[in-house]
C-alpha cells in the first residue's frame, strides 16, 4: 500500500520549562550548541532522504518541545535540503510549532523567510489564572499579541486551547472559546485535558491534590465545543481539530489516514513503506544519545521494525475513526486481503450501529459524535 506522497516530522526536544500536563519528549537544557545540532539534523536528513529519494513531499512539521526556540538559520538549513531528495508538492505545507513568548514572536518573520508557511501556536488558554495553573511561561497579553503577529505574518496559522481544566466551569469555557474565535484564523485545535502517567499533574491527581471534571461533565465540555465550532463553520474534522473546509492540517491528516512520514530528531517516530514492507522507526529519545548516534552513524535510529499486516489494520482503524470522514472500507479490504465483514461480522458491528456509535455509508465506516466521545470503548469492542 505504498503511496508516492510523504510527510516529514522534525522533532526539536528543548523547552524553556516543562509543563505539568506534558508527556511529550521535551527537555530543559541550557546552553545548546546550535551549530552542532544543525549539523546533526542535516546529516540525519541526508540519511532519510537517501532511503526515500524521489517521493513527493507534501508536508513538513516541526514539533517539540518548542521548535520556535531554534535559530531561523537552523530551520533554513534543514528546509534548503529537502529538494535534494524529494519532489516538493506545489502546495507543500511547512508548519512550525511556537509559543507566544515575546522572544519567539520576534522570530516569526525570520521563520517565514526560512520557508515556514504555517504556524501553530501553543496558547492553551486566554486566562492568566489558567495559564499559571498549566505552567505556561506566557500570559494573556503575550498570547493575544502573538496571535496578532501570526495573522500579520502567515496566511495560515492555528492555535491550541485546553479545556476541562481544574475548576473550569462550562460557562467559562463557552465564553473563552467564543472569544478565541474572534482571534482565530481557519484552524483551531481544542484538547480535553487528560492525565498522562509520568507528568506532574498525574502525580498530583494520584495524591488527591488535583481534580478534573467528572466523566459526565467532561462530555458536556465536548458537546459545547462541537456546538460552538459547528456554528462558527469550523466543524471537527478530527476529534480535537477543527477547520474551515480545505484548511485542515495536511500533516496531521497523514497520520490519521495512515500514510507515510519520515522522522528526524530525538524520540521522533516514523512510518515508511520500503522494500515492499511498512516499517516503524523510532529514534533515541534522550537528546544527547540521539546526537551521539547521528555523529557516529549518520542517524539516530533506536529501532526499525516491520509493521505486520494485522498491526497495520488495527492502526488504520484506530487512527481513521478519529476522522469525521472515517475509513475507506475498500482500502481496509485491500490491506486485509479479505472482506471487511469477515473480520468484523454483523454480530460485532451491528450493535455499535444500532446504538449510533458507528455509521456505515457505502464505502465508509464512521464514528458518530457519540462514538467519538467514547472511541476507546468502541475500538475495544471491535477489536476484542
Amino acid at each position: 500500500m505504498m503511496d508516492e506522497k510523504l510527510g516529514l516530522y522534525i522533532h526539536w526536544p528543548f523547552c524553556v520549562s516543562k509543563c505539568p500536563y506534558c508527556d511529550f519528549n521535551s527537555h530543559v537544557r541550557d546552553p545548546i550548541d546550535e551549530e552542532q545540532w544543525e549539523k546533526a539534523y542535516v546529516r540525519e536528513l541526508d540519511f532519510l532522504g537517501s532511503q526515500t529519494r524521489g517521493r513527493k513531499l507534501v508536508s513538513v512539521f516541526l514539533g517539540g518541545g518548542t521548535p520556535s526556540l531554534m535559530a531561523p538559520q537552523t530551520v533554513g538549513a534543514i528546509l534548503d535540503r529537502l529538494s535534494n531528495y524529494w519532489t516538493l508538492d506545489p502546495s507543500l505545507e511547512i508548519t512550525l510549532e511556537a509559543n507566544p513568548n515575546s522572544a519567539e514572536q520576534e522570530k516569526f518573520r525570520a521563520f517565514k523567510s526560512a520557508g515556514i508557511n504555517r504556524l501553530s501556536l501553543g496558547v492553551q488558554s486566554l486566562y492568566d489564572s489558567s495559564l499559571k495553573c498549566l505552567g505556561r511561561a506566557h500570559g494573556r497579553h503575550e498570547a493575544l499579541r502573538a496571535l496578532s503577529m501570526a495573522r500579520q505574518t502567515f496566511e495560515r496559522f492555528s492555535f491550541d486551547l485546553i479545556y476541562a481544566r481544574p475548576q473550569q466551569s462550562l460557562r467559562e469555557w463557552r465564553e473563552e472559546l467564543q472569544e478565541a474565535l474572534t482571534y482565530a484564523g481557519s484552524h483551531l485545535s481544542l484538547y480535553q485535558l487528560t492525565l498522562e502517567k509520568g507528568t506532574a499533574f498525574y502525580t498530583q491527581a494520584q495524591a488527591g491534590r488535583l481534580q478534573l471534571p467528572e466523566e459526565q461533565m467532561a462530555g458536556d465540555f465536548y458537546e459545547i465545543t462541537q456546538e460552538i465550532m459547528e456554528k462558527a463553520e469550523m466543524p471537527a474534522y478530527e476529534i480535537s481539530n477543527h477547520a474551515r473546509a480545505g484548511e485542515e492540517s495536511r500533516h496531521n491528516l497523514i497520520y490519521w489516514r495512515s500514510q507515510d512520514y519520515g522522522a528526524l530528531g530525538p524520540g521522533a517516530h516514523g512510518r515508511v513503506f520500503e522494500e515492499g514492507k511498512r516499517w516503524s522507526t523510532k529514534n533515541f529519545r534522550t537528546p544527547e544519545r540521539w546526537l551521539r548516534s547521528v555523529q557516529e552513524t549518520g542517524n539516530g535510529l533506536e529501532e526499525r521494525v516491520e509493521v505486520s499486516r494485522d498491526e497495520q489494520m488495527i492502526e488504520f482503524l484506530m487512527m481513521g475513526l478519529r476522522l469525521r470522514e472515517g475509513i475507506s472500507l475498500a482500502r481496509f479490504e485491500t490491506l486485509a486481503r479479505q472482506p471487511f465483514e469477515r473480520i468484523f461480522p454483523p454480530e460485532k458491528l451491528l450493535p455499535l450501529i444500532t446504538e449510533k456509535f458507528l455509521v456505515k455509508e457505502s464505502d465508509c465506516l464512521k464514528a458518530t459524535r457519540r462514538g467519538q466521545m467514547c472511541l476507546n470503548a468502541v475500538l475495544s469492542h471491535l477489536l476484542s
